[in-house]
């Protein structure tokens, strides 16, 4: 259930989209979970259709749905599959840290520095 709270600070297509994002996390919307439409679902919200696409949008560029044309939006496997990669990746890590005898806060601070020294700037 989506509920958009319209006397908030947080724009509606931001609130829609943590929402879903949440949803497909938790997998209270499974994989291959057929989306509803951008018209059905801003008429169902009370939301204009750009409102509901822009969500639908970033939540593509995120990997967690994919539009299929004209057969609709769909929950991705592709975001599980990364989740999955960055556990494996995660796990590797620990290892190294664990070989060179480094302990947690010192993992924990190179982890913090790398991510974000990648990440983009905003």
């Amino acid at each position: 259930m989506i509920v958009i709270d319209a006397a908030s600070a947080v724009p509606p297509f931001e609130q829609l989209r943590v929402q879903l994002a949440r949803q497909i996390q938790d997998h209270t919307l499974p994989v291959g979970f057929r989306l509803p439409t951008i018209r059905s679902l801003a008429t169902d919200l009370g939301l204009a259709a750009n409102t509901v696409a822009r969500a639908y949008r970033e939540l593509e560029e995120a990997g967690l749905i994919e539009t299929r044309g004209r057969a609709g939006s769909f929950v991705s496997a592709a975001g599980e599959a990364s989740r999955e990669r960055a556990r494996h990746a995660a796990a590797d890590y620990a290892a190294v840290i664990a070989s060179l005898g480094l302990d947690l806060d010192e993992a924990l601070a190179i982890a913090r520095a790398a991510l974000t020294a990648t990440r983009p700037a905003s």
